[in-house]
């Protein structure tokens, strides 16, 4: 159970931090870049805590709400990570123009 305590807590500092670089960022390929990591991060917090509802609470309404938990988290991390696939080529060449100016 500390596990996924230790990862839901670590996936939303994550969260926090890539939201404040995003917040920071003038770029804005590397914008969606980082709102694409924030949702990664997004998503592994509602897994993790739809998964640990799951070892906590033993009521049918729990595993209920434990489930949608797990299937938004998941579909959300996911949709994150296609993001940040396809972002990634365009922000580094992003930051490889303004490097060299």
């Amino acid at each position: 159970m500390m596990v996924f305590v230790f990862l839901i807590v670590l996936s939303f500092a994550f969260y926090l931090f890539y939201k404040t670089k995003y917040i920071r960022s003038n770029r804005p390929v590397e914008k969606k870049w980082l709102s694409a990591k924030s949702n990664m991060a997004l998503g592994l917090f509602v897994l993790f805590f739809g998964v640990n509802t799951l070892f906590i609470s033993h009521a049918i309404g729990s595993y209920l709400v434990a489930v949608v938990f797990i299937i938004y988290g998941g579909l959300f991390a996911w949709v994150g990570l296609k993001k940040y696939k396809h972002y990634l080529p365009f922000a580094i060449e992003e930051a490889r123009a303004l490097e060299v100016k």
